[in-house]
């Protein structure tokens, strides 16, 4: 059995880990809060790229020789999934949380008949990307 003093080095070193864990958790609080603050000041910006780009892919609809990217085929067998992870720390359930979705979507294309093309982001998504099944 441990001796009185080794139970409160125990203790002490149990409540610093906890006062650690603690003092991560805010600070990744804090980043999550800016982020999710950064990303809602930037939607009025993609609403209105979206806006513009619908209005020049209209426009150049009926010209001839008009770019194919920015008109569109007609066609929709091919479908892009683009899957972009963190490679910073302690992002594991977020990456996970991509990743499955990703696999998800895959599927769902597959099931309809559709041909699906990856485009990897980030290393973390590379390395887990070969259980997808798609190239």
């Amino acid at each position: 059995m441990p001796s009185l003093k080794d139970l409160r080095v125990r203790i002490r070193s149990v409540r610093s880990t906890q006062k650690i864990t603690s003092a991560m958790k805010m600070v990744a609080a804090s980043r999550l809060r800016r982020a999710q603050e950064q990303a809602e000041a930037a939607r009025p910006y993609a609403q209105r790229m979206a806006r513009v780009l619908g209005s020049l892919a209209s426009r150049m609809a009926g010209l001839p020789g008009a770019p194919p990217l920015l008109v569109g085929t007609g066609k929709d067998e091919t479908h892009l999934v683009v899957v972009a992870t963190s490679d910073r720390g302690l992002a594991g359930g977020f990456n996970a949380s991509i990743l499955r979705e990703a696999r998800r979507r895959i599927r769902e294309l597959e099931a309809a008949g559709k041909r699906v093309m990856l485009l990897i982001v980030t290393a973390c998504a590379a390395i887990t990307a070969a259980s997808f099944g798609t190239a």
